[in-house]
């Protein structure tokens, strides 16, 4: 069940609960995002960023990790949006909250 939308904080850590799985699907050609009500297909940057989402890595990290990967970009805004969307869908939990 959706989420609603919430702040994410720079020190807030996300994992993918239990319910979701992550996995390379050969027969899509791209990491796709399991859960109980379906699939999605995620893009090559939504894949980089959701692989990061380990349960460790707080959003500054996630942020910095991939800045590191594409120099030259400012990804935060990009990255702290997609977190949000995909908490508000119940693709990623945060810790303690």
């Amino acid at each position: 069940m959706p989420q609603t939308t919430a702040e994410l904080a720079p020190g807030d850590v996300p994992f993918i609960p239990a319910r979701c799985r992550m996995q390379w699907e050969p027969a899509q050609q791209s990491y796709v995002l399991l859960f109980p009500e379906g699939m999605v297909k995620l893009s090559e940057t939504a894949a980089e960023i959701m692989k990061r989402v380990d349960g460790a890595n707080t959003v500054d990290a996630i942020v910095r990790s991939l800045e590191q990967a594409y120099p030259g970009a400012d990804l935060r805004a990009d990255v702290v949006e997609f977190l949000k969307t995909s908490h508000a869908r119940g693709w990623i939990k945060i810790q303690g909250k």
